[in-house]
């Protein structure tokens, strides 16, 4: 299922907050992405209507088995392309930006190749 970029933003989000914090509330989100509680508000209500995310009576939010595989995809994305720019001679600052905006566009097959070209040249 193809979601909107901005969706795979705030579900990756989720999960790197997630990685750090015990629980992750909208304002962290907010606070990490610079946007406004009231976006946040709006974004989660529709990730949770749409079953990616879920959010307890205490305003905690958890990725749904749905949320938490797209997170992931995004992030190892995130994570190779951005090693891969950075081994191309990238500053590390570009190659995160960079990577962030590939990581919505980049087909399977493309990233498939990437990753395992970075496979071989580490062996």
């Amino acid at each position: 299922m193809k979601i909107q970029e901005s969706a795979e933003n705030y579900l990756e989000t989720i999960l790197v907050l997630s990685l750090d914090k015990p629980y992750v509330r909208s304002i962290d989100i907010a606070n990490e992405l610079g946007f406004s509680k009231p976006s946040v508000s709006v974004a989660m209500k529709n990730l949770r209507n749409s079953g990616h995310i879920r959010v307890d009576e205490n305003g905690h939010i958890t990725l749904a088995p749905t949320g938490k595989k797209i997170a992931e995809m995004i992030y190892e994305r995130h994570r190779i392309l951005s090693q891969w720019l950075e081994s191309l001679g990238v500053s590390r600052e570009t190659a995160s930006e960079d990577a962030c905006r590939i990581e919505h566009v980049i087909s399977e097959e493309s990233f498939a190749a990437i990753k395992d070209h970075l496979k071989q040249t580490s062996v």
